[in-house]
């Protein structure tokens, strides 16, 4: 006989109109970089639903990103489905509830902010941008990563470890995707390069 198991967390496809927002979310969203992202690689980590409250717990930079992709007129991204009627059909994680508003403005800030508190292993992180920077430019430009971050990250690496590692008569150089094409308004006033003061690495843009 087969035991029955009821999942306490499951995922289930509702409509966007439904998601409704927390009554106040300090976090901010660079809304243009996530609605890029969901372009490319369609929706891929799905909103977060309290159940006490029946309002988005985590992922309302998503929501406002499928919004207004929706607005736009946008095809809808590979994860979301079509009803019967043509609208949004939106996977949530449901089967967690809050004690109270505490409990659940807290988690919600957990939920954005500790992902990023470990950081980065900085010799990690130049190896995988010296093989997106060389194997596709594409991906690489999606990253957004601005040139004083990736200083930032050179600063704390070994200058042995990083990828190319040190010649005795020259710095090793990052090269990353050149780009024939005209400037973009985003990229006035950018730095050609990004360079360790210590140890010299140098992260070469051809924009």
């Amino acid at each position: 006989m087969t035991e029955t198991v009821i999942a306490p967390r499951y995922i289930t496809y509702v409509p966007l109109t439904d998601l409704r927002p927390a009554p106040r979310n300090p976090k901010r969203h660079a809304l243009e970089l996530i609605i890029d992202s969901i372009r490319m690689h369609g929706l891929v980590e799905t909103p977060v639903a309290d159940e006490r409250t029946s309002r988005v717990l985590h992922g309302h930079g998503r929501r406002e990103a499928l919004i207004e992709l929706q607005t736009r007129g946008a095809q809808p991204p590979d994860g979301v489905l079509l009803d019967n009627d043509g609208g949004w059909l939106i996977p949530l994680l449901r089967g967690w509830s809050s004690r109270d508003d505490a409990e659940a403005e807290a988690l919600a800030i957990k939920l954005s902010r500790l992902p990023g508190e470990g950081g980065w292993d900085p010799r990690e992180f130049a190896a995988v941008l010296e093989d997106l920077a060389t194997g596709d430019a594409l991906l690489f430009d999606s990253l957004a990563i601005s040139h004083d971050e990736i200083d930032q990250m050179l600063r704390q690496a070994d200058p042995e470890t990083l990828p190319g590692g040190l010649r005795e008569d020259e710095p090793a150089t990052l090269h990353l995707p050149d780009d024939d094409n005209e400037l973009t308004p985003d990229d006035a006033g950018r730095a050609t390069h990004s360079t360790c003061p210590a140890c010299g690495h140098t992260f070469t843009n051809g924009r």
